[in-house]
């Protein structure tokens, strides 16, 4: 007899499948706090290792170390330090601290949890013995950028005595002051009024619950006009033709008025105006009588006169949705966490609805509705605009940032883009595009590519590890040289690309795009027993890139360097040296001689609180240069252009580096050390069925990345960039092509619409550089 088939996926953090277990982050150098009542067990957990760990408790206003089996280390005064620095988040925890009675002017010494040098994912475990509120810190300070030891981030895990009921985890902590506040149960709907100006916020108290959403203008409503939000109109303002995952910026009602915008998003993933669920849904599933979120609309909107409709077109905030390649409407289980949220700003004065969805038979809820919270908050509230994204599955969201150059940046443009976490500008207002990409090729610009991902990898054994991690040869890697190298998996895959810096004999610095790359090593390290700290340097090291053919005519005038190291315009290609802005005080800095551009170029690594002051003086001395301001679109065109290649567009996990044009940087003759992806790179190379090559396309039709490439009607490759090129003239590209097809010269035919429909001749070229394809530029 076969036993039953039972459903186990993998679904990490999500509360409802183990409501038992909170998780929290201590950020690096900074605090959280954490309510235990008796029996639950608290566990802090040093996450990438080297990392103290200091604890305070209280049980009502006295200190209560005693109750988790702990007392006071001499010294230990890193969290009265903290909350006594002057910032906005110290008196915001202060001030919740002195309404629980805990007087913050005159905090006892903590405990101090673990010495120092504690290795990756060390941990202690405490009970509590009575009801506590209790602080856990990851001391640390402001680190220079030519120093590697930086404060990381711990992580807390509380498992409850007795349990809270499940699907229903503690609400977060309020953004702001609220207004008006309540909660909606599985199957129901509620109506609010909402101020133009002031804010709402959709919570997800559980995770994997969907809340349709409606607003209309209240103004309207008063005078006997129902304006409601239209979808058509929003699609159309935002330049989209079909609804897809996510939100707009901005959503806008039928005459064409915006009513509200989007300030923040949780989550990312969303259904924009399909319909909320309606009784004939659940009546042709065989479900008749089934409470459905279009007819709860319908009756809690009708005080306000509107009119009831049998199926409401909704923002579907968290339902996932998306439209596949036949156009047909697919849902699968919400993308949200518990505490996920989208904060909006009202534009005008609204009545608005909302809901908790009912459905229950089939992925939209995870198959078990939970309740939906919302949140108004004062229109005297600023809150700053933001995404969210998690490094892992089971890592709290992280809002998006801005890098210490961004007080600069902002002066120059609003065009902003999320990338990788950080608001990074598209182009700049008054130079546009083009100007900028002419700037950098014949004169310099300076652009913020704070969004690159660092990695201190220190220890005896950190060479060794990077070795095995990393295609390159490191143990050729000399002392103040630089050099690039693909990460891969086993498989053969690339995991990141990136550079390396070698800092020091067991000292070094990864520099690539993605934050997995550190769990990687850390994980690769644990299995092996190495000896190495793997520790994240994002948030302290923030970088500028000085590109151009007069960077180092810019440079040499504000880089001082000491005796040691080499003087500014004697740096070679791939190398970098440590100094200071101006003078023998000025604040430290590093320069490498890198860049993403094809000219020759520099890049300037400084601890955020210095960016401004290096920002500053790049424009003292740039302006009499010609200096401009670049962004990434002209980034783009200047990168395709030197056959340099991105994330997600020219590789992914399932390419490897001789796809990616990059074999370079894998010498399997010469390096002697086994590494992780040799085997399978071995393989490949030998039998390659792709490579990397360059197009340049007949006439003025661009290619974009996506587009099919045929000879015939048989599909040979696919566009991974493209651009227009300034200087050539022409539109040219780089794409991944069958080896068959690959010789210079072979004429291909670049497919549109349908791929059959229209199509572009394109000529394979002899190089994936178009620009300047012997690199003498960029080794000036």
């Amino acid at each position: 007899m076969q036993a039953p088939v039972i459903s186990r996926p993998l679904e990490p953090a999500l509360f409802a499948r183990n409501p038992l277990v909170e998780r929290h982050r201590v950020a690096p150098a900074g605090l959280t706090v954490v309510e235990l009542e008796p029996g639950d067990r608290l566990e802090v957990i040093d996450v990438e290792g080297d990392q103290g760990a200091e604890l305070l408790a209280f049980a009502g206003n006295r200190q209560a170390l005693g109750a988790l089996g702990l007392r006071a280390s001499p010294g230990a005064a890193f969290i009265s330090h903290l909350l006594h620095d002057g910032s906005r988040e110290a008196a915001h925890v202060t001030a919740g601290l002195a309404r629980r009675g805990i007087d913050c002017r005159a905090l006892p010494e903590a405990a101090r949890l673990w010495s120092e040098a504690t290795p990756a994912g060390h941990r202690r475990v405490f009970h509590s013995s009575e009801h506590l509120l209790v602080l856990v810190a990851a001391p640390g300070g402001a680190t220079p950028v030519d120093s590697q030891a930086r404060a990381s981030e711990l992580r807390v895990l509380v498992r409850r005595a007795n349990p809270r009921a499940q699907f229903t985890p503690p609400l977060p902590v309020p953004l702001g002051e609220v207004v008006d506040e309540f909660t909606i149960t599985p199957g129901t709907a509620r109506d609010y009024v909402v101020g133009a100006g002031q804010y709402i916020q959709v919570l997800d108290v559980a995770g994997r619950q969907c809340s349709d959403f409606v607003a209309f203008d209240r103004r309207g409503l008063d005078s006997g006009a129902q304006v409601d939000l239209d979808p058509t109109v929003t699609r159309t303002l935002n330049g989209n033709a079909y609804p897809g995952p996510g939100l707009f910026s901005r959503f806008y009602d039928r005459n064409l008025q915006p009513m509200l915008e989007v300030v923040r998003d949780t989550v990312g993933r969303h259904d924009t105006f399909a319909l909320a669920c309606t009784a004939r849904y659940y009546e042709a599933q065989g479900y008749f009588g089934h409470a459905n979120c279009s007819d709860n609309l319908s009756r809690v909107l009708a005080r306000h006169g509107v009119t009831a409709r049998a199926g409401w077109p909704a923002i579907n905030f968290f339902f996932n949705t998306a439209v596949d390649a036949h156009q047909q409407l697919t849902v699968d289980e919400p993308w949200s966490r518990p505490g996920d949220y989208v904060l909006l700003r009202a534009m005008t004065d609204l009545v608005c609805a909302s809901s908790s969805c009912p459905d229950d038979i089939d992925p939209a809820n995870g198959w078990q509705p939970t309740d939906i919270h919302i949140r108004v908050y004062s229109a005297k509230e600023r809150f700053s605009l933001a995404m969210a994204t998690r490094k892992a599955p089971d890592a709290p969201a992280q809002l998006t940032r801005e890098s210490g150059f961004h007080p600069g940046t902002s002066a120059l443009t609003r065009q902003f883009t999320e990338y990788r976490g950080f608001w990074t500008p598209r182009q700049f207002d008054g130079y546009g595009t083009l100007a900028e990409y002419h700037g950098c090729r014949e004169r310099v610009a300076v652009m913020d590519l704070s969004a690159l991902r660092k990695f201190e990898v220190l220890g005896p054994d950190a060479e060794a590890l990077l070795d095995h991690c990393l295609t390159r040869d490191v143990r050729k890697l000399a002392v103040g040289q630089v050099v690039y190298s693909a990460m891969c998996y086993a498989h053969g895959g690339m995991l990141d690309d990136g550079t390396l810096l070698r800092l020091g004999a067991d000292a070094f610095r990864w520099i690539g795009g993605e934050d997995h790359a550190g769990d990687w090593l850390r994980e690769q390290a644990a299995r092996l027993g190495m000896k190495v700290w793997v520790k994240s340097a994002s948030e302290q090291i923030h970088n500028i890139a000085v590109q151009g053919p007069l960077a180092r005519a810019l440079l040499k005038g504000m880089i001082w360097t000491p005796g040691t190291q080499p003087a500014l315009e004697d740096l070679g290609w791939f190398r970098f040296l440590t100094g200071r802005l101006d003078g023998y005080n000025g604040p430290p800095l590093m320069v490498s001689r890198t860049g993403y551009t094809g000219e020759l170029g520099y890049e300037i690594w400084c601890h955020p609180r210095d960016a401004m002051a290096v920002w500053t003086r790049l424009w003292e001395l740039g302006d009499p240069l010609g200096l401009v301001p670049l962004g990434l679109d002209a980034l783009d065109m200047l990168r395709i252009e030197a056959g340099l290649i991105f994330s997600g567009y020219d590789f992914c996990d399932q390419t490897d580096p001789f796809e990616a044009g990059i074999g370079f940087c894998v010498p399997l003759n010469s390096k002697q050390a086994d590494f992780i992806g040799r085997t399978a790179l071995l393989r490949r190379s030998a039998e390659p069925q792709r490579r990397l090559v360059g197009l340049e396309l007949e006439g003025n039709e661009p290619a974009v990345h996506g587009d099919c490439v045929r000879v015939g009607r048989a599909q040979v490759g696919v566009i991974t960039s493209a651009t227009r090129s300034p200087v050539l003239g022409r539109n040219i590209a780089l794409c991944r092509l069958d080896v068959a097809h690959c010789a210079p010269g072979t004429l291909v035919e670049v497919g549109k619409l349908d791929g059959q429909q229209k199509r572009i001749s394109a000529t394979v070229t002899a190089s994936t550089v178009a620009y300047d394809p012997e690199k003498r530029r960029v080794r000036s």
